[in-house]
């Protein structure tokens, strides 16, 4: 699988983005799909992660209520909607992939990733 993540930019804080994460590979639609961020001085975190189906989701306490996931297998697509940013969510973000099914939220169990895309916000 090889991911190629876009859509990042520069937003104030209380606006909306939405990210895009573009696949190839056969077996992406049987694989669980997860964003990740990383910001300066930081370690990567998890953000938010969906099953093969779409028909589960999960979210970091930190962007819960705020941020969705969303995929089309027909579309070979996840996508991150991001609302009502904070200075906070400023990170570069990342998508992973897992051969697998099952859900995780620690980014050593993901064997895909795509380059990040960069999201700054401004207070």
């Amino acid at each position: 699988v090889q991911l190629q993540a876009s859509g990042g930019g520069l937003v104030q804080a209380g606006g909306s983005l939405r990210i895009s994460c573009a696949a190839s590979g056969r077996t992406f639609s049987s694989s669980a799909v997860a964003w990740f961020r990383q910001a300066p001085g930081k370690e990567r975190e998890f953000v938010a992660v969906i099953s093969w189906n779409g028909g589960n989701t999960y979210y970091a306490d930190s962007v819960k209520g705020r941020f969705t996931i969303s995929r089309d297998n027909a579309k070979n697509t996840v996508w991150l909607q991001m609302n009502s940013l904070k200075p906070e969510d400023t990170a570069v973000y990342y998508c992973a992939a897992r051969s697998s099914k099952l859900l995780e939220t620690t980014h050593t169990q993901y064997d895909y990733w795509g380059q990040g895309t960069e999201v700054t916000v401004s207070s």
